[in-house]
């Protein structure tokens, strides 16, 4: 695709990169196949195709975002199909991210949805304002159906039942249960340990039980993707910022060898983190060099085999392969040949490549498709007859759970923990 940016233009880091993925855009339409909410509309607007015109046509006229360009973007799931479909390898990604922020900063929203996007800003990255806005949601439950738009399914959304906190999101140090092989950060995450905080638990008793020291940093927090897919670039890289300097703090107390994320949403943006800080020269070497660091946990637990098997119970898996996990970081084998190592017969449902609607916050942004997508996923996530899925994203977790009649959703390593010596998940019992 030609290009008509200004020496001046191109000057500017994010319209340089931007300017790179155009030009190797070739308009062959493949990506139209695998992006969600094409497949759902066929609007070629709402196609990764699409949405690059629009893209072009804004930064390379310094326009400011319209309502038009704000909508269609503002559909994207950034489930990053389309770059895993891409012959000529466009990296959309880094192009829509930047799409948003100048969005952000040029585009003025309606009322309702600033306050909003600002509320979930405000509130979802932070385990203990998001613990207490879930409490107050339990109590508006009863009330929902009378509640307006997306704040309807807000409400709906908020789970039966809240757990406890727990213990080991602490800052803290947990020992190798054996030799050690590798010293590690946690990334303990935000909503996770909210929502779900079983799984850093079994990510914990999995890692220490392999030869893993595993080190929950003082000082690190959310990844910043929440912020970041909004456009909200400055406090996007102030979270990275922070996790940077509690991941070198670690580093500096004893050495580090890998940051595990058990949270594939979260693993996509800090293996970015290099790129997302490379024009600041204070943080951009730092932020490469912890990237360069930053492993899926099915990754890491790849390398370290798994120890032998001590349950004899073995009920039948779907893997539900994260976009995250499998567009976002290119892991598609690892998990399926865990699972299997393990001894669980691992099923994969069609359409296997197509989001489940969750993405981030885009299940409250854009509940129509994201309800389209979840009842699409569900029912070839059913059709496998399957006794439990499995997931490696928080967020697929909870949307895919929310839609399932009686199927449990868990997360991959709950599972892996169970069969190599922890407790059976709590949602199998």
């Amino acid at each position: 695709m030609q290009t008509l940016f200004s020496p001046a233009q191109l000057q500017e880091p994010g319209i340089d990169a931007a300017n790179e993925a155009l030009r190797k855009c070739v308009h062959c339409g493949f990506c139209t196949a695998t992006c969600p909410t094409y497949v759902l509309r066929g609007d070629e607007l709402d196609s990764p195709r699409g949405r690059i015109y629009l893209i072009k046509d804004m930064l390379e006229g310094n326009k400011p975002a319209t309502a038009r360009v704000t909508k269609h973007v503002d559909r994207c799931l950034t489930c990053l199909a389309c770059m895993t479909t891409c012959p000529a390898s466009v990296n959309y990604m880094h192009l829509v991210d930047h799409a948003r922020v100048h969005i952000e900063k040029t585009y003025s929203r309606p009322l309702g949805d600033r306050l909003l996007r600002s509320l979930l800003a405000f509130v979802l990255p932070y385990p203990g304002r998001f613990r207490l806005s879930l409490i107050g949601g339990w109590f508006a439950k009863p009330f929902s159906r009378l509640m307006p738009g997306r704040l309807q399914g807000l409400i709906g959304a908020v789970p039966g039942e809240i757990a406890n906190p727990s213990s080991v999101d602490k800052p803290q140090k947990f020992r190798s249960e054996s030799a050690t092989r590798k010293r590690v950060v946690l990334m303990s995450g935000c909503a996770q340990q909210v929502l779900a905080p079983s799984i850093n638990e079994a990510s914990v008793r999995l890692l220490t039980r392999h030869g893993c020291e595993v080190v929950i940093a003082e000082g690190g927090g959310c990844c910043g993707a929440l912020v970041h897919h909004m456009g909200k670039e400055k406090d996007a890289h102030a979270a990275a910022r922070a996790n940077i300097q509690a991941w070198e703090r670690v580093e500096a107390d004893g050495g580090l060898d890998a940051i595990i994320i058990n949270a594939s949403g979260c693993g996509t943006t800090v293996k970015d983190y290099g790129f997302m800080l490379r024009g600041d020269p204070e943080w951009a070497e730092r932020a490469a060099l912890m990237s360069a660091k930053t492993k899926d946990i099915t990754e890491l637990m790849s390398e370290l085999n798994l120890n032998e098997v001590s349950t004899d119970e073995k009920p039948v898996i779907v893997y539900h392969s994260a976009c995250s996990m499998q567009h976002g970081q290119q892991i598609r084998e690892e998990p399926k040949a865990l699972l299997s190592a393990a001894g669980f017969e691992v099923r994969e449902p069609k359409e296997s490549h197509l989001c489940c609607g969750s993405a981030g916050t885009y299940n409250i942004m854009q509940p129509q498709f994201a309800n389209q997508l979840q009842a699409r996923k569900v029912k070839n996530l059913e059709a496998t007859n399957a006794d439990v899925v499995a997931t490696g994203n928080i967020g697929c977790l909870v949307h895919i759970g929310n839609g399932m009649n009686q199927t449990p959703v868990v997360h991959t390593v709950e599972l892996l923990d169970w069969a190599t010596g922890g407790p059976k998940p709590a949602a199998l019992n």
